[in-house]
């Protein structure tokens, strides 16, 4: 029996559907590829410590490449004088089989938003865009790199996509006053503003990392694991895997309160 027009148009557009679907999924590994150079894994350094390199959470590379953004909650309050302990990344080496680590210096650090902008010695990494992040709607998808449990499986990035699922206030104020916990009354206080509430998982590690465009690679956002979740959650005695990100538009503020190229 003849199938008729009608299903040969059909066919012919379930092929086309496959063929967008392959040529998406190459594009999203090119995007990856180009972005992995600038994420770094951020921690301390001390020569005479075994190991030498203490992982704290991830960074990545902005500006003119030698400004690494992250987590304020990631640096350490005190550094160990004594044994010359300092600030310091790691940068997986090609192939991720090994690391180079190199010095920073905090240069700015922004305590409402919990972002912190290093400087790092030596040559510059390539540098990601940061996109407005006034531009961003609900359902839209991004990827995410850094380090998840980067302590213990090694500074070896990877790679998440997900969908933005919500963008909330930061803070909600409660229905009476023995919710209000301290992390809540604080950002009250502070100033609420919007997040990002996304459906990908988020480990101890990622935070700090980018999350951006699949297409692009622009940031639109930074992870954040303690000041957002512990705001938004504290009511909650097991906290839930929903992932926070900081609009980039904070990050941009930031950048041009310290007087560094976006």
């Amino acid at each position: 029996m003849n199938a008729g027009p009608g299903r040969a148009f059909g066919l012919l557009a379930a092929v086309l559907a496959l063929f967008a679907i392959a040529a998406h999924a190459a594009d999203i590994r090119d995007t990856i590829a180009r972005v992995k150079p600038s994420i770094v894994a951020v921690g301390t350094f001390e020569r005479t410590r075994s190991p030498q390199f203490e992982f704290r959470g991830t960074g990545f590379a902005v500006g003119d490449g030698t400004t690494i953004v992250t987590n304020a909650h990631v640096l350490p309050g005190v550094l160990d004088a004594a044994n010359e302990e300092s600030i310091a990344i790691l940068l997986p080496g090609p192939g991720n089989d090994t690391s180079q680590a190199r010095m920073a210096k905090r240069v700015a650090i922004d305590a409402s938003s919990d972002l912190a902008l290093l400087k790092i010695d030596g040559a510059p990494l390539p540098p990601l865009k940061l996109r407005d992040s006034d531009t961003v709607r609900e359902g839209q998808y991004v990827l995410m790199t850094g380090f998840p449990i980067g302590a213990v499986l090694g500074p070896f990035p990877a790679t998440h996509r997900g969908m933005i699922s919500a963008i909330t206030p930061i803070a909600i104020p409660q229905g009476n006053a023995a919710e209000l916990k301290s992390a809540v009354v604080r950002r009250l206080t502070a100033g609420s503003f919007k997040v990002f509430q996304l459906d990908a998982t988020a480990y101890p590690g990622n935070s700090g990392s980018p999350i951006y465009d699949p297409d692009t690679g622009e940031v639109i956002g930074i992870v954040n694991m303690v000041l957002v979740k512990g705001t938004k959650e504290a009511a909650l005695t097991h906290p839930s895997g929903i992932t926070y990100a900081v609009p980039s538009i904070h990050l941009e503020e930031l950048l041009g309160s310290a007087k560094l190229a976006k």
